[in-house]
């Protein structure tokens, strides 16, 4: 499966930006996804994860509450939902798949992902 990212910008400290992960191929249903975010100078982070169907979701602590992650398989897509942004959420965004043997498979770890997309940049102004 290939990933294209988008949506990134420049926002002031407080608004919202949505990114949009879009797949390739027909049989994007069997794939857990995630989001992860690399900031320059820092590791990169995992922020949020969702499962085949998009019954379950993850968020790590820095996003919980702020950020909302949805899929539409029948559009092949992915979604991130930033709200509240703050400066520290200023990073390149990394959108990444990997199949999933069921859809009780919630993937936290950027480690276990096998496709990733090329990024787009968030900046938050303060």
């Amino acid at each position: 499966v290939q990933l294209q990212a988008s949506g990134g910008g420049l926002v002031q400290a407080g608004g919202s930006l949505r990114l949009s992960c879009a797949a390739s191929g027909r049989t994007f249903s069997s794939y857990a996804v995630g989001w992860s975010r690399q900031a320059p100078g820092k590791e990169r982070e995992f922020v949020a994860a969702i499962t085949r169907s998009g019954g379950a979701t993850y968020y790590s602590d820095s996003v919980k509450g702020r950020f909302t992650i949805s899929r539409d398989n029948a559009k092949n897509t992915v979604y991130l939902q930033m709200s509240s942004l703050k400066p520290e959420d200023t990073a390149v965004y990394y959108c990444a798949a990997t199949v999933a043997i069921s859809d009780y498979v919630l993937i936290y770890s950027s480690e276990a992902y096998r496709y990733w997309g090329q990024g787009t940049q968030v900046t938050v102004s303060s």
